[in-house]
């Protein structure tokens, strides 16, 4: 054994074999090339494209300085820009309105008067209502169904023939 110059270790497997084929380095490189040229190629057609799109765009629209003076042309919109304070404006306004007195039409002689002075206006008036008894229900007359889950109203003792035969 002290001869043997042959480790163990190098000793293929029986049966164990390596691959005979080489992977073709020039399929592989060229579909590599081909797909950096595609990506490349893409690239460099879509922003042509933009470019293309924006100068088309920006041919077709009008300045801001004609277009008030075109006729026919709808007025931009017109943007709020504080609208936290713009809220509060009207709120205020609203809050007037139902809070004070005012003229709603003079001519007709119709007036605007505080929200809360209407309802008590209102409360002394003595105007039609409702009991406070509790209302009336569409199942009034139905029984609920017992444990059989037919109801006492849907069952006669006897079968529904039983009425018929004691009269």
């Amino acid at each position: 054994m002290a001869g043997n110059s042959h480790n163990r270790q190098d000793a293929p497997m029986p049966g164990a074999t390596h691959e005979e084929r080489d992977i073709n380095v020039m399929a592989v490189s060229g579909l590599a090339l081909f797909l950096v040229v595609l990506c490349v190629g893409s690239t460099i057609l879509l922003i042509g494209l933009f470019k293309y799109f924006t100068a088309r765009e920006n041919a077709r629209q009008v300045p801001v300085e004609h277009a008030v003076e075109m006729p026919g042309t709808i007025p931009q919109p017109k943007l709020q820009v504080h609208e936290h304070d713009d809220l509060l404006k009207f709120r205020a306004e609203e809050d007037q309105i139902l809070t004070s007195y005012g003229w709603v039409d003079r001519d007709k002689g119709i007036v605007r008067i505080p929200i809360d002075r209407a309802i008590d206006l209102l409360a002394q008036r003595n105007l039609p209502h409702r009991d406070a008894a509790a209302p009336e229900s569409a199942a009034a007359g139905v029984t609920v169904p017992t444990e059989s889950g037919l109801g006492q109203k849907m069952i006669v003792p006897g079968g529904p023939l039983a009425e018929e035969k004691g009269k």
